[in-house]
C-alpha cells in the first residue's frame, strides 16, 4: 500500500464471518490497511454464497463478497488444530488490530480472550463483535441482524403500519451501521494507543445498535413513558401513511409540517374546502380525524401518475417525496454527484456501493476483488518465515 494511506502500515487480522465485524476491516483496508481475513478451509466465510442464495437478487456476480470484502488478502486457516492457532498467534504478534465475531465461547476455547491477547500484545486493539453483549446470560447466543438488531431492539415492532404484521429486515441492514460502529470504536482505541502507547479492548453488539437506532422512541421507555397515544396516533397521522400514485409508484408527505404547505396541498389535490372543513382545521382535530382524511386524499393521488404530482407539489412548494427503489440508485444523479457509488477498481461490479465515510482530502485505496478462499495463505506463510515443506505439510495435514 501507498504511505499516502492514512492506515498504511496498520497490520489487521479479520478473524470473523459475514458482514458487521469484517466490515469493519473493509473500511480500514479502503484507507490502506493490511488487512489479513483468516477463513476456514475449504468452505471459507458463509458469506461468500449470499449473493447466490434464494434470499437475494438473482445475478452471475458474486457482488455481496465483492463489496465488502474487497482490499484484503486470504489465509485459510484450522483454528481447531494446534497448529493453526500458533500460526494465529504469530500472525498477532505481528498486528496492530484484532477483529472477531467469534462468542466469547469460542475465544475461551481457544485461547483468543481480549484478556489473554492483549497481555500478551498491550498495545493490541481488540476489537469484538456480539449478537447482545459481552456480559450477560446471552453472550454466547448466535444471531444474525434481522434477529438482535431488528427484532430483539423493538425496531420490527415499531416499524409497521397499524395492524400489519411485523416485517423482516433486509439481509444486512443492522450489519452495515454496526460495522461503521465498530469501525468508530477501532479509530477511538488507535487514537487513544497514540497518545497512551496503550491498546483496548473494543466491543459492541447488534442489539446495541438496533437499541440505538431505535433511540428517539427506546429513550422514552427509560423513563416510564406512556406509549398509549403514541400508538393511536401512528394509526391517525396522514403525513406517516404511503400514498399509491397511477404508475404503482409510492408519494411520501412526511415532511409536510407547517399549516402553510398543508395548505399548498390541499390546493395542489383540488380540494381547498378541506381548509375549512372543521374535521382537519387545526393539528390536533387532524389527529384525531387522521384516518378520515387518508380516506380522502388516497382516491385524489391515485387518480395521476407521481410524475405529474411531484412537478405540482415541488411548484407549490409542497414537501412531497417519491418512495426510491434500489433498482434506480445507479442513475439516480445525487448518489452520481456525491460519489456515494465508488469505481469497482477489478472487483467486476459495474459500481461499487460505499461506506458512508468520508474525509475530504484523504485518499482511498482502488478495490481490488475481494479473495478466494484462501488465496494467499502460502504468500503470508513465506511471509511469517515458513518453508516450502512446512507449508505443503500444512496444507496435508488440513491445517491451511
Amino acid at each position: 500500500m501507498s504511505e499516502d494511506f492514512l492506515f498504511a502500515g496498520l497490520r489487521v487480522l479479520d478473524v470473523g464471518s459475514w458482514i458487521a465485524a469484517p466490515v469493519a476491516t473493509t473500511m480500514l483496508a479502503d484507507f490502506g490497511a493490511q488487512v489479513i481475513k483468516i477463513e476456514v478451509p475449504g468452505a471459507g466465510d458463509g458469506y461468500r454464497r449470499f449473493s447466490a442464495s434464494a434470499g437475494a437478487p438473482d445475478s452471475e456476480v458474486n457482488y455481496c463478497w465483492q463489496m465488502d470484502a474487497r482490499n484484503k488478502r486470504s489465509l485459510s486457516l484450522n483454528l481447531n488444530s494446534e497448529q493453526g492457532l500458533s500460526i494465529l498467534q504469530q500472525l498477532i504478534a505481528q498486528a496492530d488490530v484484532y477483529v472477531t465475531n467469534h462468542t466469547p465461547r469460542l475465544r475461551e476455547r481457544w485461547g483468543l480472550t481480549h484478556a489473554e491477547l492483549m497481555a500478551a500484545h498491550p498495545r493490541l486493539i481488540y476489537a469484538a463483535l456480539t449478537a447482545y453483549g459481552e456480559a450477560g446470560e446471552e453472550r454466547n447466543r448466535e444471531a444474525f441482524d434481522l434477529v438482535a438488531y431488528w427484532s430483539r431492539s423493538g425496531l420490527m415492532d415499531l416499524v409497521r403500519a397499524p395492524g400489519a404484521d411485523p416485517a423482516p429486515a433486509l439481509p444486512g441492514m443492522g450489519d452495515h451501521p454496526t460495522a461503521v460502529a465498530m469501525y468508530a470504536g477501532i479509530l477511538t482505541a488507535l487514537l487513544r494507543r497514540q497518545q497512551t502507547g496503550k491498546g483496548s479492548f473494543v466491543h459492541t453488539s447488534l442489539l446495541a445498535n438496533g437499541i440505538w437506532s431505535a433511540s428517539c422512541i427506546a429513550q422514552a421507555a427509560f423513563v416510564d413513558s406512556s406509549f398509549e397515544r403514541y400508538r393511536a396516533m401512528m394509526g391517525h397521522l396522514f403525513t406517516r401513511v404511503m400514498y399509491a400514485a397511477a404508475d404503482g409508484r409510492w408519494l411520501q408527505f412526511t415532511m409536510v409540517r407547517t399549516e402553510a404547505e398543508l395548505d399548498a396541498m390541499f390546493a395542489v389535490l383540488g380540494v381547498p374546502e378541506l381548509l375549512l372543513d372543521e374535521r382537519f382545521s387545526d393539528p390536533e382535530t387532524r389527529l384525531l380525524k387522521g384516518d378520515e382524511l387518508v380516506r380522502i386524499l388516497r382516491p385524489l393521488l391515485r387518480a395521476r401518475d407521481s410524475g405529474y404530482w411531484l412537478q405540482q407539489f415541488h411548484q407549490a412548494g409542497v414537501p412531497a417525496a417519491l418512495v426510491g427503489e434500489v433498482t434506480g440508485l445507479p442513475g439516480d444523479p445525487q448518489v452520481a454527484a456525491n460519489n456515494m457509488v465508488a469505481d469497482p477498481g477489478d472487483t467486476g461490479l459495474r459500481g461499487l456501493v460505499k461506506h458512508p465515510v468520508n474525509v475530504h482530502g484523504l485518499p482511498t485505496a482502488t478495490p481490488s476483488k475481494a479473495p478466494e478462499v484462501g488465496e494467499h495463505s502460502r504468500q503470508i506463510l513465506q511471509e511469517l518465515g515458513y518453508d516450502e515443506d512446512a507449508i505443503s505439510r500444512f496444507s496435508s495435514d488440513g491445517v491451511i
